[in-house]
């Protein structure tokens, strides 16, 4: 493993330094907006700029590569993504800050498409696999670091957009130095909602639905900390928590979706991401042990569920068609998030800080109900047609070249690279 691991060591690194700085930038804006009293609808405006940016990235940079190179891109979306951290910094104003997030959403898909395309085309068939769970690893590992290191120093300064704009200047390093040749040109975007809605009903409107608690929470869980009344050290850990939760949830849910019809797994998660929806709205809790035990459970569920609507999207998918599929359904994600901080940044204008929960609650309510009408509308998939299960990370930082390199080479031939 170690020799397979050392020609790619680099990129992980950059992989490790983009998802850094990505976690301090994520969290200090809604924090440090928080401090300036800006409203929950313009913080909310935040995860709808950034999602925006996001998928405008996954669309364009492959063009982009393709007429100056993986190099010379990489470079552009770092040089941006550290300008717009340090400019709003400059500019503490939400005016400002939601284009700046944009233009930080944009850079980060395109750097991250970067990255992952190089891996693609290091690694052979054989490792692909381990290697994208390693990869899956670090970037979980770099994320939650830079979240977490908030809690060390003072979030009222400049120190943490310093830092998170060094962190994007350090992800270029090693790609800028690397003396390999550059990689195959980059997976290009295509939505055909009617081939995915043909495929999968529950895949295409689950993926809208979860996009929009996920990112929901992703840009506003600081926002509820701090008006609950926990201090700046417990949010960090707050935002952090899910997120971990998650990635260990993925593998018991991953095993029994393989065992049995998908689908009422998704309503299983679903109605305990509802459960700990209710806690959150009833309870009302504001000491510091409850919150980060309701939030363990809220995010095991929330960040569980892609997967398994993207197993359950790929067992109906025609074959050679598995990184169209993966693609599709993120920017189907992507749209949902777009829409999502908005209605609960609108949420918690109007009725306080459980308006978060009670978007979430909407969304997967509604979720719950259209997977329980397909059940009783289209047989399960059989168990010798099941694709195998991908522990897949956070949707919110996937892209198209993520299912490039967890699909490996199956459907390279079929979809990638028009150059």
């Amino acid at each position: 493993m170690f020799r397979q691991l050392l020609p790619i060591s680099a990129l992980l690194a950059g992989s490790a330094f983009l998802l850094f700085a990505g976690g301090i930038n994520g969290l200090i804006l809604p924090v440090r907006g928080t401090a300036e009293g800006f409203s929950a609808l313009s913080l909310g405006l935040l995860g709808t700029g950034w999602a925006i940016g996001y998928v405008a990235g996954c669309y364009f940079t492959p063009g982009l590569v393709g007429r100056v190179g993986h190099i010379r891109a990489f470079s552009v979306m770092s040089a941006l993504a550290a300008i717009s951290i340090l400019a709003s910094l400059i500019f503490l104003t939400p005016t400002a800050w939601v284009p700046l997030r944009a233009v930080s959403g944009f850079c980060f898909a395109g750097a991250a498409m970067i990255v992952e395309s190089w891996l693609s085309d290091r690694v052979d068939a054989k490792s692909r696999g381990s290697v994208f769970g390693i990869y899956t690893m670090v970037n979980l590992v770099a994320s939650t670091g830079g979240q977490l290191a908030l809690t060390v120093g003072d979030t009222s300064g400049f120190l943490f957009f310093a830092l998170g704009a060094i962190f994007y200047c350090l992800a270029l390093v090693p790609t800028a130095a690397s003396s390999t040749t550059a990689p195959q040109p980059l997976v290009g975007v295509s939505v055909d909602l009617k081939m995915l809605w043909r495929n999968s009903p529950v895949a295409l409107f689950g993926v809208f639905l979860v996009g929009i608690s996920n990112s929901a929470f992703g840009t506003l869980a600081p926002v509820y900390a701090d008006r609950v009344g926990l201090e700046v050290s417990t949010v960090a850990i707050f935002a952090s928590v899910p997120v971990l939760a998650g990635a260990m949830m993925q593998v018991p849910v991953g095993i029994l979706s393989d065992r049995m019809d998908r689908r009422w797994v998704l309503v299983g998660v679903a109605v305990l991401a509802i459960a700990a929806e209710a806690a959150f709205i009833l309870l009302a809790p504001e000491d510091r042990a409850m919150n980060l035990a309701l939030v363990a459970v809220f995010g095991a569920a929330i960040f569980a569920m892609y997967p398994v609507i993207l197993a359950h999207a790929n067992d109906h998918a025609a074959p050679g068609t598995s990184i169209q599929t993966s693609g599709g359904l993120l920017m189907v994600f992507g749209f949902g998030s777009i829409l999502g901080p908005l209605l609960a940044g609108v949420g918690m204008a109007q009725i306080g800080p459980g308006g978060l929960f009670w978007t979430s609650m909407g969304a997967h309510g509604l979720l719950i109900l259209f997977t329980l009408w397909r059940i009783s509308r289209r047989a399960p998939v059989a168990e010798a047609d099941k694709t195998a299960f991908v522990v897949a990370p956070p949707a919110r930082t996937a892209t198209p070249e993520t299912a490039a390199l967890a699909h490996g080479d199956e459907d390279e031939a079929a979809e990638r690279r028009e150059g």
